[in-house]
Parts: C-alpha cells; sequence; structure tokens
C-alpha cells in the first residue's frame, strides 16, 4: 500500500510551512518561530535547524547580514524578557 496514512494531506501541507510569528512579538519559550524553512537562520536566543523554537521567553526581532558566499542571510533572534 501507498500514500500517506493519517495526518495532513499534501494539498494542505504548503499552508502549514513558513515563519508564525513577526516582528516585536512576545513569545514564551518553546514556541515554534518557523517550520519546514532554510530561508530563516537562527540567532540569539533560537534553537534548531530547519524548524526554529525560541530558547527563553522575550521578543522577536530579525537581523540581517552576509555569511561566507557573500549572499544576505535573515537571522531570528529573540531579546529576553
Amino acid at each position: 500500500m501507498g500514500g500517506r496514512v493519517g495526518g495532513i494531506t499534501s494539498k494542505y501541507y504548503c499552508e502549514t510551512r513558513g515563519i508564525k510569528v513577526s516582528g516585536g512579538q512576545k513569545v514564551a519559550s518553546g514556541t515554534i518561530l518557523t517550520r519546514q524553512g532554510d530561508r530563516w537562520k537562527p540567532g540569539l536566543n533560537v534553537i534548531g535547524r530547519a524548524s526554529l523554537t525560541a530558547a527563553c521567553d522575550g521578543e522577536v526581532y530579525f537581523t540581517r547580514r552576509k555569511n561566507g558566499y557573500k549572499a544576505v542571510i535573515t537571522l531570528i533572534n529573540i531579546k529576553p524578557a
């Protein structure tokens, strides 16, 4: 038997991915910030690789910097409360 069993269908899976919070928003420790994205990288007080989560309570803010290949990347940071 093939196909997916249970869970969310592939038709609506793209709607659940992406960024879940905005800049200036207050979050609690353990809050999911992004899901399944390589567009954002973890910054201060953020853990994870593909799905980023908050490591402490605080306020979300974004910064941008160049990586080793001179491409601009966006970092998600949390300012502790």
